[in-house]
């Protein structure tokens, strides 16, 4: 399973509760374009309206820039499919403070294109700090022991 899209940046800035696998629905030259691994999900953030879930930010570019429609939008609010269940549970944690829900990563399963949704808490400025302080000291040993 070799992701299309990741975002990286969400593991250094968030600390990740719980992961969720929806199916995103999209059209045509979407899928073209993702399967391209044209994209961005970096500032992606999942909403709940009423029973539905959405994705909002994802910029997926055109797949042949001069021949589509007019009225295409590349940061349009695209649906997630999710169970009821899910979607319910997902609108409990979202109304906790301090909890968010982002996307992680977009990769296909199975001939379809799935999201990996993940519920997060934001990190503190000395966490990223201690996380930063570890990769270079892990950094110098590797060097010295070559």
């Amino acid at each position: 399973m070799q992701p299309l899209l990741e975002n990286k940046k969400v593991y250094f800035n968030y600390e990740i509760l719980e992961n969720f696998e929806a199916g995103l629905v999209l059209i045509g030259i979407e899928v073209k374009s993702l399967k391209n691994k044209h994209g961005n999900i970096a500032g992606a953030r999942v909403i709940i309206r009423g029973e539905e879930t959405y994705i909002v930010g994802m910029d997926i570019p055109p797949y042949q820039p001069n021949n589509t429609p007019k009225d295409y939008e590349r940061e349009r609010t695209r649906k997630l499919l999710l169970k009821k269940k899910e979607i319910s549970y997902l609108t409990g944690k979202a109304n906790e403070k301090g909890l968010t829900i982002v996307p992680t990563k977009v990769y296909t399963s199975g001939g379809r294109i799935k999201i990996e949704i993940a519920v997060v808490r934001g990190k503190k400025k000395f966490e990223k700090r201690e996380k930063i302080k570890k990769r270079d000291i892990s950094r110098e040993i590797r060097r010295s022991i070559k």
